[in-house]
């Protein structure tokens, strides 16, 4: 089966795409069972009209990005699809990420796909950036942006526009090599009490960064902002898709085999064969890491598939507690219509902006 049957027959319908990320993407732990009550759905989004621009997240295979094209695709309120994938922007890599099809594409305008080789690394700042760009590249149209996508962190660097500090690598292996957390957090007081505050003396990987950039840029990691914890007013209308978690884990089940059906395994081989190989980060994405396994022996297929499963239900589950954090998203419940109706709702909530 190829890449644009399976998308058409499976990820059209109910799968939606994977929304592949690293471990520091989302952060949060498992999600609770209560997820569907993360909110009451509202009638309209709150207080005001129709924004420019909109985003729509929720979970992989919420479906939130099936429906994204559809509502660009009919051409109600001028959208343009803005893809906020930290994975999806990695040339090669279509399948694992269920990355918009050529047909698709021509359908729909699509933006921030296959920015870099997957031997790159790509960081929240540089994709910032590339918002940044696109925007103003849909706004020069008068149309407007609908940005979808999963990746948390790189949704609230686009929607907040805060300040995202630079990489350290030689001052965060020399970090690395120290054991003691505790002692780490308490150069941290020493250096920033106002950042060790924010942060258990536990959580090493938060307390490695605040000293990394504290130590490398010469600045305080307090001094830029408060952190992803705080949610400003914002231009852009937001909306969440909330599946139940049934329902989730059975889309994603769906969506794994329809993956290795459509070719995942060759298409990992033949990324790992190029130039460059799959670097750091994309050899992490989810089905990736899995299959990479399964290709140096190390497992077999039908191992392989499973923990794919296991870690894109975990992820899953991350990303609903990293949105749902937010207050700013209004929540549509997805079982309680069919797509064709969600698409409407969603069209409606969205409304015609008028400059």
């Amino acid at each position: 089966m190829c890449a644009d049957t399976m998308r058409s027959d499976v990820g059209r319908a109910d799968v939606g795409r994977a929304d592949a990320g690293r471990a520091d993407v989302a952060r949060a732990d498992v999600m609770s069972s209560d997820v569907t009550h993360a909110g009451d759905m509202v009638e309209s989004l709150p207080g005001r009209g129709p924004s420019r621009h909109a985003v729509l997240v929720g979970p992989t295979a919420s479906g939130k990005s099936a429906i994204a094209h559809e509502i660009a695709r009919s051409g109600a309120g001028g959208f343009e699809v803005v893809s906020v994938d930290s994975m999806q922007v990695y040339r090669g890599m279509d399948i694992g990420t269920a990355k918009p099809t050529r047909t698709e594409r021509d359908e729909v305008a699509y933006h921030l796909l296959d920015l870099a080789d997957p031997s790159e690394e790509f960081s929240v700042a540089a994709f910032q950036q590339a918002a940044r760009e696109a925007l103003a590249d849909i706004e020069s149209r008068g149309r407007r942006a609908l940005l979808v996508g999963g990746t948390g962190l790189y949704v609230q660097a686009v929607v907040d526009n805060f300040e995202v500090p630079g990489r350290y690598p030689e001052v965060r292996a020399r970090l690395d090599a120290q054991p003691d957390t505790w002692g780490l957090h308490a150069d941290l007081m020493a250096l920033d009490p106002l950042a060790a505050s924010r942060m258990e003396r536990g959580n090493r990987r938060r307390i490695l960064r605040a000293l990394e950039v504290t130590i490398g840029s010469g600045r305080p990691f307090s001094s830029y902002g408060p952190g992803v914890d705080v949610y400003p007013d914002s231009a852009l209308s937001m909306l969440g898709l909330r599946p139940s978690v049934e329902d989730l884990d059975r889309r994603i089940g769906e969506r794994v085999a329809a993956m290795l059906e459509a070719g995942f395994v060759d298409e990992v081989a033949r990324l790992s064969r190029a130039p460059g190989g799959l670097g750091s980060t994309a050899s992490q994405a989810l089905g990736y890491r899995e299959l990479l396994r399964y290709l140096s022996a190390d497992i077999d297929l039908g191992e392989a598939a499973e923990l794919t499963r296991l870690r894109t239900r975990q992820f899953a589950r991350r990303q609903v507690r990293w949105f749902r954090r937010d207050p700013r998203i209004t929540w549509l419940d997805v079982e309680e219509t069919n797509r064709d109706q969600l698409v409407a709702r969603v069209a409606e909530l969205l409304g015609d902006w008028q400059p």
